[in-house]
C-alpha cells in the first residue's frame, strides 16, 4: 500500500515536532468548502467499508495520539458519523486495568486488533505504554528502546496478517491547548471533559514532544505509516485524514465477494 501525503513520516526520518506546523489547513480557504470535501469523503468511506465488511479480506486499524485537547474525540465523530456500526469498533486507552497490567503492555492491544472485514479506531493506543511512564521515569530508557522495537514487531506481525495499520497524531500547538482548555474551563456544558489529570500533565508538556519525536522517528515504517496531522484547525484535521483513509482504501482495490447461489436461476 503506498501512500502520498505531506504528513507521512517517512521511515527512519528524524522528527522534531517543533519544526512541523500545527496551523495548515492544506489549501481549503473556509470550512464552508471543507464541509463539502468531508460530506463527499464520509460517503466514500461508507461505500468502502461496506466493501471491506462483506469481503473480509483485509482489517483496518487507525491509531489516534495527540496531546490532550488535541481532538481524537472529535475526530472519530466527525469522519465517521456514515460508517455502519456494525462494521466499526473504537476502543479507548486508558490506564491500564489491574488485570491488564499483569499481562505484557501490548495484551490488551492485540485483543482490540480489529478482525478482517473490520475498522478498528485506537483512541490512544499501545503507545501509551512508551509514552507517558518514560514521561514519568518509571520506566528505564533501556525498557523505552525494548517497547518500541516489541510494538514495531507487534505491527509487523500484524500487517502480515492483513490488518492495515494507519496511525496519526494530532498535532496541536501549546497555545491552542491552552485556548481549548480555557473553553471547557468557560462553558459548564464542556467541563465533564476536564481532568486534574490533563492539568497535571500539561506541566509536562516538553516531555511529551521529545517522546513524541522519539516514537514517530522510530515507529513510522511502511507497513505501519505516521502521519503528523496539523490540529489547531479541527475542520482541517477532519479533511487531512480522511483524504488519507479514503486513499488508503481505495488502494487496497476492495471487491464484493462472489455470491454463493447464481442471482439468475432464482425465480421468486
Amino acid at each position: 500500500m503506498k501512500i502520498k501525503s505531506p504528513y507521512l513520516i517517512k521511515p527512519l526520518k528524524q522528527v522534531r515536532l517543533s519544526r512541523i506546523s500545527t496551523s495548515g489547513t492544506g489549501g481549503y480557504k473556509s470550512e464552508e468548502a471543507a464541509a463539502v470535501a468531508l460530506a463527499s469523503h464520509r460517503e466514500q468511506l461508507a461505500q468502502l467499508q461496506e466493501v471491506l465488511y462483506a469481503g473480509q479480506q483485509k482489517a483496518i486499524l487507525i491509531v489516534l495520539q495527540g496531546m490532550d485537547t488535541a481532538g481524537k474525540d472529535g475526530a472519530i465523530r466527525h469522519i465517521f458519523s456514515g460508517i455502519n456500526p456494525q462494521g466499526c469498533d473504537v476502543t479507548p486507552f486508558k490506564l491500564p486495568t489491574p488485570m491488564e497490567a499483569r499481562h505484557d503492555f501490548l495484551w490488551r492491544a492485540h485483543v482490540a486488533v480489529p478482525p478482517r472485514g473490520m475498522i478498528g479506531i485506537f483512541n490512544r493506543s499501545h503507545y501509551e505504554d512508551a509514552l507517558s511512564p518514560r514521561v514519568h521515569k518509571l520506566i528505564s530508557d533501556k525498557v523505552l528502546r525494548r517497547r518500541l522495537d516489541d510494538i514495531n514487531s507487534f505491527e509487523d506481525m500484524l500487517a502480515d496478517n492483513d490488518v492495515i495499520i494507519l496511525k496519526f497524531f494530532l498535532h496541536i500547538s501549546h497555545d491552542e491547548q491552552t485556548k481549548r482548555l480555557k473553553d471547557r474551563l468557560d462553558k459548564p456544558a464542556k467541563q465533564w471533559k476536564l481532568s486534574e489529570a490533563d492539568l497535571y500533565e500539561r506541566r509536562f508538556w516538553p516531555q511529551y514532544e521529545d517522546a513524541y519525536n522519539r516514537i514517530l522517528s522510530t515507529t513510522s515504517h511502511r507497513r505501519a505509516p505516521w502521519f503528523v496531522i496539523p490540529s489547531d484547525s479541527k475542520w482541517y484535521r477532519n479533511i487531512a485524514i480522511s483524504t488519507i483513509l479514503v486513499d488508503a482504501m481505495k488502494s487496497l482495490k476492495l471487491e464484493y465477494p462472489k455470491p454463493t447461489i447464481d442471482p439468475a436461476k432464482v425465480k421468486l
